[in-house]
């Protein structure tokens, strides 16, 4: 914590990783498929990452994109990706979990923060898909979660504040940060609107490929997947813009 506020920037790669501590990030969540909100990361992303940032690096755990309803089967493989983020150097652990109904699966919370003791743990933003956002900050509370990463059920902060007022109100024990949608155009109305101490952002830009050898008749992925030829990663000016801003006004 610095002047009052942290900044957490959510990285997939290395380079995004540096790129974030470069720019002033007190923390990095590392995640794969951010094209989908994030999910789990390879351990050998973690690995190295660790060996090059010294903030601390909190994982996500997600085995898929979608909704946060989930199997036995993917309930082992979130245990198992838990234990694992532990042994390679995790300093927290990044999760969410709700019913068919929209509510916190406080059950499978428990089980959950159980293997991550005895480090912290996010409630990511499937807060944001809950069915009474009032209630489920009050389980999360007593449930043991450090904090609550969330866009106040909007599709960015900027459109959620209300809500996020409402919720910083609210919250005692836990911490809440902001996020989802936040850039360098409205990150001063978030959070003057707001009274969080955290803000979290990806901050990246495209960057050229380095392929001489193109081809355009073929895509890795869907029809909707990103393109080929061009790399996201965290820019550095991007996240001390956003750090300069955040000082400015806390």
């Amino acid at each position: 914590m610095d002047d009052g506020f942290l900044m957490e920037v959510c990285v997939d790669s290395v380079e995004s990783a540096v790129n974030a501590e470069r720019g002033g990030a007190g923390r990095i969540e590392l995640c794969a498929g951010l094209v989908e909100g994030g999910t789990t990361p390879s351990m050998g992303l973690l690995q190295v990452v660790k060996q090059c940032v010294r903030v601390p690096v909190f994982v996500m755990i997600r085995p898929r994109g979608g909704d946060f309803l989930y199997s036995d089967r993917e309930v082992e493989v979130m245990k198992a990706d838990i234990r694992l983020a532990k042994l390679h150097g995790a300093d927290g652990l990044v999760f969410g979990a709700l019913t068919e109904d929209g509510r916190i699966d406080t059950e499978l919370c428990t089980a959950l923060l159980a293997v991550c003791r005895p480090l912290p743990v996010t409630f990511h933003r499937a807060f944001d898909m809950v069915h009474d956002p009032l209630v489920a900050l009050e389980t999360l509370i007593s449930l043991g979660f450090e904090r609550v990463l969330t866009s106040g059920c909007d599709s960015s902060a900027l459109e959620g504040l209300s809500l996020i007022k409402r919720l910083a109100e609210q919250v005692r024990v836990c911490c809440a940060p902001l996020g989802g949608g936040i850039t360098e155009r409205n990150l001063q109305r978030i959070l003057e609107g707001s009274t969080a101490s955290e803000f979290h952002c990806s901050a990246r830009s495209a960057r050229d490929s380095g392929m001489k050898f193109r081809n355009p008749n073929v895509a890795m992925g869907a029809s909707f997947s990103a393109p080929e030829y061009s790399i996201k990663v965290a820019d550095v000016a991007k996240v001390r813009t956003l750090n300069a801003i955040a000082k400015n006004i806390l």
